[in-house]
């Protein structure tokens, strides 16, 4: 087994913190933390510091808006059909209702199918067109899909159809000799911010937040009051984080003001889905959005099918979307645990063929349920620190998705074995595929083959943002760092880090003994609460053997029976 354990570097970019701190009043911790997110000019930090909804993007930026709002548009002054064709995740269930909620405000006639997962696998496909054909419809609109689906949106030209699509994903291409060349489908209109002509600002959106930007250009033509294409920023917050794109940008924006929108929202299937996890609105954080309300969400297109989340978003009274939030949440339960059955198969499997001595991380189990391979691998991924491919079988053939590290570009390097796949799509981080059959040997072998990594790049890196003294966090400080939320891929949550800390008191605690509940006492002899998630066995026997430690941590306010006190969150330490 290798050694995983992660190294520690201080971020040492410099500028006059003092300086900025003075400027737009805040701590010089707080200008140094903004400094290490390559927010240097006074303009970007002004705009950090107080995000605007003024500063968002207009939607007639993004190459074909125009046209495919006046295809739209004509499409609902005819009373035509408009199927809209989804995905099965969040960012798909969001954007499907967006652009049926929308599209209908507007007068138009739309339907929305979202592909199951099992039968149809992902995006648009003949047997959706087929179907959509044959109920009449006229016009199809994609959302979260349709970039790559060249062959299918070619077979609805062919039957007469007309495609709008909208998407965010890669542009496919065919590499040969070292030169890439771009595919386009023959769809009437594309909406997708990663086309090379696109002049919009930021190719970081999700789906829905293309979606949204839809919605927003048919608003504006048809005159219909703007704030109500603004009901639809929570949803478009919600897919962003699940779909962990960057919180920088525009992004930070979206969600930013999604949360606070949300926390007062009017749908009943998000008000149930909040009720029936116990969030609490007024604390509603992007954690939620990614690890509690959004697998409930993305359950149903696991082991059901994505429509009842979509019917939960639009349920319009109390009673039946607290009975479809309830079932979604018992659906993700269930995914826990098989996820947990699935994911210690993989680690046997893992340490009996020694598998972390590969680059790359192929992982077969044939009996693991297809809609969790991605999940088990992103489990792995966190383990191992190696790029993770875990497959199984389906009904057409083996399938799987992947897990990547910051190194290695998982859309690209599957971009060079394209030969092997029936179909593939993806992002540099994560990645899915279905294998031509007898194809897993060569699979494997070819990405190991074409990896260009080393051993420095399986070792996870902690980049310390302010070696602070634990004497140094007050009150109004964690405070302050409020003003750098939301918290997410691209805008992480602050690292501190101090040492020749000794534990002074320690104790196990919780239902499943998995917190560590410490007294910790710095170099000047000051005593502070600290608590530690995560291996508490392995961090008690740690303790047993040392008399000074450094930590790595971030500081909280641990509100209890009306009282305050600071707590020191401990993520690492050695």
């Amino acid at each position: 087994m290798p050694d995983l354990k992660e190294r520690w570097f201080v971020l040492a970019k410099r500028a006059d913190f003092a300086a900025i701190g003075k400027k737009f009043g805040i701590d010089p911790v707080t200008a140094r933390i903004i400094r290490n997110r390559e927010i240097i000019k006074e303009e970007e930090i002004e705009k950090y510091i107080k995000p605007d909804l003024a500063d968002l993007y207009s939607p007639h930026l993004l190459k074909d808006m125009d046209r495919l709002i006046e295809i739209l548009l004509e499409k609902i002054r005819l009373k035509k059909s408009i199927r809209i064709i989804g995905d099965y995740d969040i960012d798909g269930v969001q954007s499907t209702y967006i652009l049926l909620k929308g599209i209908t405000r507007a007068g138009g006639n739309a339907t929305a199918a979202i592909p199951d997962r099992m039968k149809d696998g992902y995006g648009i496909n003949e047997d959706l067109i087929r179907r959509a054909k044959a109920d009449g419809a006229d016009t199809m609109i994609t959302c979260d899909n349709g970039i790559a689906a060249i062959d299918a949106i070619a077979y609805a030209k062919d039957l007469g159809m007309t495609v709008l699509v909208t998407d965010h994903h890669d542009i496919p291409y065919i590499e040969e000799q070292g030169a890439r060349t771009y595919l386009k489908s023959r769809a009437d209109a594309i909406v997708n911010p990663k086309q090379k002509e696109c002049k919009y600002p930021f190719t970081g959106i999700c789906g829905a937040v293309v979606a949204w930007k839809v919605i927003q250009a048919l608003y504006e033509r048809l005159e219909i009051p703007a704030e109500e294409a603004m009901e639809f920023l929570e949803n478009a917050a919600f897919a962003t984080v699940c779909d962990v794109m960057d919180l920088t940008d525009e992004n930070r924006i979206i969600v930013k003001f999604g949360l606070e929108k949300m926390r007062h929202t009017k749908n009943p299937g998000l008000s149930a889905l909040m009720c029936q996890k116990g969030v609490d609105r007024a604390r509603l954080s992007a954690y939620h959005f990614g690890f509690v309300l959004g697998p409930c969400i993305n359950a149903s297109g696991r082991l059901d099918t994505a429509s009842r989340s979509l019917k939960l978003m639009l349920s319009e009274n109390e009673k039946d979307a607290a009975v479809l939030a309830a079932e979604l949440s018992d659906l993700n339960e269930e995914r826990k645990q098989m996820t947990e059955e699935g994911l210690k198969e993989a680690q046997e499997m893992i340490l009996e063929r020694r598998l972390y001595r590969q680059d790359v991380m192929v992982v077969y189990l044939p009996k693991l349920h297809e809609s969790l391979a991605g999940i088990v691998a992103g489990r792995i991924r966190e383990q191992y620190h190696h790029p993770v491919f875990v497959l199984t079988d389906s009904g057409e053939g083996i399938k799987g998705s992947g897990r990547s590290i910051e190194r290695y570009s998982m859309y690209e390097e599957l971009c060079k074995c394209q030969d092997l796949f029936l179909k593939f799509g993806g992002h540099p981080m994560a990645a899915g595929l279905t294998l031509l059959e007898g194809k897993l040997e060569e699979f494997e072998r070819r990405l190991n083959e074409n990896a260009e990594l080393n051993e420095e790049d399986f070792i996870p890196k902690i980049h310390i943002d302010v070696p602070m003294p634990l004497s140094y966090v007050t009150q109004p400080l964690i405070e302050e760092f409020k003003m750098l939320e939301p918290f997410g891929k691209g805008n992480e949550k602050p690292v501190f880090a101090d040492k020749n800390i000794r534990v002074k008191e320690k104790r196990v605690v919780g239902k499943n003994k998995s917190v560590a509940k410490l007294t910790l006492e710095d170099a000047n002899g000051f005593c502070y609460p600290g608590v530690y998630f995560g291996d508490v066995l392995g961090f008690m026997e740690f303790l047993e053997e040392k008399d000074v430690i450094s930590i790595v941590y971030y500081p909280n306010i641990n509100s209890y029976m009306g009282k305050e006190e600071i707590e020191f969150v401990i993520s690492a330490y050695c």
